[in-house]
C-alpha cells in the first residue's frame, strides 16, 4: 500500500506556500474554477486560516464572487452551512457579495 505524499492539514500554522496550493483548481461541472478552489480551501481550513487564504485569494486577483454551475456564489454556499458563519464573515470582510 502506498503512503499519501501529503496529509490533510486543518489547524495550526499554514505557510504561504501551503495556502497557494489552494489557489487554483479544475472545474469538471461548469462551475467557475475560483469557486471550486475556494470551496476546496473552505473544506480544509479552520476559519482563521481561511481568512488568511481569502486575503491571498483576493490579492492574487481571484474572483470572490465566483459561482458554481447552478449560479450560487462562494458566499451563498458557505453561508448556508450551519458552521459556515465565521468563514462567510471572512468573505464578506474581503468584499464578497
Amino acid at each position: 500500500m502506498q503512503k499519501k505524499d501529503k496529509e490533510k492539514v486543518f489547524g495550526g500554522e499554514w505557510s504561504e506556500a501551503q495556502l497557494r496550493e489552494f489557489l487554483s483548481a479544475n472545474s469538471y461541472d461548469g462551475s467557475d474554477a475560483d469557486y471550486v478552489a475556494a470551496i476546496r480551501a473552505y473544506r480544509h481550513m479552520l476559519p482563521e486560516v481561511f481568512a488568511e487564504y481569502v486575503e491571498l485569494f483576493k490579492a492574487e486577483g481571484h474572483n470572490l464572487n465566483a459561482k458554481n454551475a447552478e449560479g450560487v456564489t462562494i458566499l451563498q454556499t458557505i453561508a448556508s452551512h450551519s458552521k459556515g458563519e465565521e468563514y462567510a464573515a471572512a468573505l464578506r470582510e474581503a468584499g464578497a457579495e
